[in-house]
């Protein structure tokens, strides 16, 4: 998908330099990525409290019926 993006000429450069890019496509590209690689495991923290668990459960003993 082809997309124009007005993007401060700046940051591109200092995001190629700083990844090592070759072109601003590759830095965008990571970049994009990050992001959502960021967003998707904050997704983890609405977890927090939210699960129960079985306080006697022993995970000693599950693992030595092996």
């Amino acid at each position: 998908m082809a997309t124009n993006l007005a993007i401060n000429d700046a940051l591109i450069e200092k995001a190629k330099e700083i990844g090592r890019h070759k072109t601003p496509k590759a830095a965008v590209t990571e970049a994009l990525e990050e992001y959502i690689k960021k967003h998707e495991q904050m997704k983890i923290l609405e977890l927090f409290g939210s699960i129960d668990y079985d306080a006697s459960f022993d995970h000693k003993a599950q693992r030595a019926k092996k």
